[in-house]
């Protein structure tokens, strides 16, 4: 039986990001993926706090910027009751603003693969084509997984935390505790492909995200590149039998009900090569748990909750939850404060940031409002002294957290937007104040909490 400090359960951004940085602080991390990468998976749009936030942090940055994937200023909406599509830049936030001000369209086969080698050379051991089947428990603690290797055979593994970053379909999130709660709110089924050819908006705004709301719910259309297009339509729980009857002629008679849509399709094709030639169905059912840790175990990413993708929050939501976790664990194993505390604050933080996309989500979903309405919508829940179009393009940026430690910049930004860091959060912005009566605070490398200063 091997020995960790810290087994990761999951590849994907959140459990990359977990391994990484806790692999950072020199304990020893193993990662059991039931994949071998690079693999499929759907998500593509991300914000700016992942690119220049915690991939930074992770040291893959540069790679991301390399890769050639395409560059995303902002979102297009075609909803609600404008007649027109407006858009939205993250550079309409000072925070954001600068040669920062955007995040990419990426192929997530590709991009996952970057932060699990990221990890990797961070120190964590990560095994692929390895399937978790429960945890081990030591007294009232999780304290270990079972898993069968990649030639069929069971074996176990302790360790003093286990994270739990297998996504939607987990078979470990019952061992915290709790139950999913599925959100009245958002029951869709999203109906998904790629098209080659599509249309391309006019520059900048190129690259954007395009939402387009429609009767039987909105599509997205997402630029993966030149000329490869990823389409959805998230439609209404009352469609799901047309949908999963036959997928091939609703995911037609969709795009025909949405105009935008089929004027953005008129010249493209079906893609044809592998893993973008299959027409995907996925239930998109939100949902929250009432318990998101215990003794031993936390949950990052989809195992932990998920909110319906307008907003392009998924990875966001993962890899900023999976750096809450792992500044957690590095606390309580460096002997810096207790288990109870940090994952007090992992769970305060995190169902801030989830409840802010939520309850934004609830009233965006109203379609009858226009786009002054949604920006009026997003000052409020954040609290935003600024502009409402500044409090908007923070809120979908997933900066709204006002998580702004020194290393989840560093050298990141210019100059230009470092003083505008400073004057927003102080000097050198190596301190911020708690999110929180009482809270913690990060470390300046990020990767710790500390109390503040009183």
């Amino acid at each position: 039986m091997d020995d960790y400090d810290v087994i990761v359960v999951g590849g994907g951004p959140g459990g990359s990001t977990v391994a990484g940085l806790t692999a950072a602080e020199g304990h020893r991390v193993l990662l059991l993926d039931k994949d071998r990468f690079p693999r499929y998976q759907i998500g593509e749009s991300l914000l700016p706090a992942t690119v220049h936030g915690i991939c930074a942090m992770l040291g893959v940055r540069d790679e991301i910027e390399r890769a050639g994937f395409v560059r995303k200023r902002g979102g297009t909406f075609r909803w609600g009751t404008g007649a027109e599509p407006w858009t939205f830049s993250f550079a309409a936030s000072d925070r954001m603003a600068g040669p920062t001000s955007y995040a990419y369209q990426v192929e997530r086969a590709r991009f996952d693969t970057l932060l699990l080698d990221g990890a990797r050379r961070l120190g964590a051991e990560i095994r692929q084509g390895h399937r978790a089947l429960g945890t081990l428990r030591a007294g009232e603690r999780i304290g270990g997984v079972r898993y069968l290797d990649d030639a069929g055979y069971e074996r176990h593994a302790t360790a003093r935390f286990v994270v739990d970053a297998s996504g939607h379909g987990s078979r470990l999130h019952h061992d915290v505790g709790g139950i999913r709660e599925y959100s009245p709110h958002f029951r869709n089924l999203a109906l998904f492909g790629y098209f080659e050819g599509g249309h391309r908006m006019p520059g900048p705004d190129a690259g954007n995200i395009l939402c387009v709301s429609f009767a039987d719910g909105w599509f997205w259309y997402i630029p993966l590149s030149d000329t490869l297009t990823s389409v959805g339509a998230v439609v209404k729980q009352e469609s799901a039998d047309r949908v999963q009857g036959d997928p091939e002629t609703a995911y037609s008679a969709l795009i025909e009900n949405c105009p935008l849509i089929e004027e953005f399709l008129r010249d493209a094709r079906r893609a044809t090569e592998p893993p973008y030639d299959r027409l995907r169905v996925r239930k998109d059912y939100s949902y929250d748990r009432t318990v998101l840790w215990s003794p031993g175990m936390v949950l990052v990413g989809d195992a932990a909750c998920f909110i319906d993708p307008v907003f392009s929050s998924g990875v966001h939501l993962a890899t900023y939850s999976g750096l809450l976790a792992a500044r957690s664990i590095n606390s309580t194993l460096a002997g810096f404060a207790d288990e109870k505390r940090c994952f007090a604050e992992f769970e305060a933080r995190y169902r801030r940031e989830f409840g802010l996309f939520r309850d934004f989500l609830i009233t965006f979903y109203r379609l009858d409002s226009g786009e002054d309405g949604y920006f009026r919508q997003a000052r409020r829940l954040t609290g935003h002294h600024g502009t409402a179009d500044e409090a908007f393009a923070e809120l979908v940026g997933g900066v709204s957290s006002q998580d702004f430690s020194r290393a989840m910049f560093g050298d990141v930004l210019a100059e230009g937007v470092q003083l505008q860091l400073r004057g927003l959060l102080g000097e050198a912005a190596g301190d911020e104040p708690p999110m929180f009566p009482g809270g913690l605070v990060p470390t300046a490398d990020g990767r710790r909490w500390r109390v503040p200063d009183a």
